[in-house]
């Protein structure tokens, strides 16, 4: 039986007919995944894919492509998940147990859904 190691995460955009990646990274640990998919989302709510300041930890892959959302809802959204304590521990302690992290936002405005992913593995085991 070969062991896994290491997590991958992806930002994916739905328009209810197209399904897109905006960017995805492999990582070593479930804490490097969460880092990640939270820098992700805080980007994407402020200011639609504006710049953040540098990570203390180097992370191996940049920063995924911008959305622009039609309401403020789904910023909002993206930005409680990644600064409340609450929605981090679920998301670790679900990588913890095996299972995958994800959240999705909706911007109803126009059938847009954004989903940050993180799970144990390689890309291709999702």
């Amino acid at each position: 039986m070969t062991r896994v190691t290491g997590y991958a995460a992806e930002v994916t955009v739905c328009d209810g007919q197209r399904f897109t990646t905006l960017g995805g990274v492999v990582v070593h640990n479930r804490r490097l995944v969460l880092l990640w998919l939270r820098r992700q989302a805080l980007r994407l709510a402020n200011g639609h894919g504006l710049p953040l300041a540098p990570e203390p930890v180097r992370l191996p892959a940049g920063d995924v492509r911008p959305v622009r959302f039609h309401g403020a809802h789904a910023p909002e959204e993206l930005r409680r998940w990644a600064t409340h304590s609450a929605h981090q521990d679920h998301a670790i302690r679900a990588l913890e147990a095996g299972f995958p992290a994800l959240f999705t936002v909706l911007d109803p405005a126009v059938g847009l859904s954004l989903t940050l992913a993180g799970w144990r593995g390689r890309p291709a085991d999702r």
